[in-house]
């Protein structure tokens, strides 16, 4: 018996809008293999040689970054991201954040 799989089809995903939504609920579970699914599956919905011309990395690498088997690199999701028009964005969690440390003064630094 097969795990029935939380992923849209590839197929559903028609605009941009909702590739975007389908991305950023992979960053928000914080998974790397659902990330780099959800990128691969945008991938799969594009041009694989315009963006691999946009990024500037081999469709082969890109195939391999986005397969499933490694963790592309932080510059390899940034370019391929760009490429399809899309960017990462940082937004503040709520209540799940280090605390920061105390601020220096300038002056007293080296006193």
């Amino acid at each position: 018996m097969s795990e029935k799989s939380d992923r849209p089809s590839v197929d559903t995903l028609s605009s941009h809008g909702e590739i975007a939504v389908h991305i950023n609920k992979a960053f928000r579970s914080s998974d790397i293999v659902a990330i780099c699914q959800a990128i691969g599956d945008a991938i799969r919905l594009h041009n694989i040689s315009n963006i691999s011309k946009k990024a500037g990395i081999g469709r082969s690498s890109i195939y391999r970054a986005f397969g499933g088997r490694q963790s592309p690199n932080l510059s390899t999701v940034l370019s391929v991201l760009n490429a399809m028009g899309f960017q990462l964005k940082v937004a503040q969690r709520r209540g799940q954040r280090a605390r920061l440390a105390r601020a220096r003064n300038p002056e007293s630094v080296g006193q």
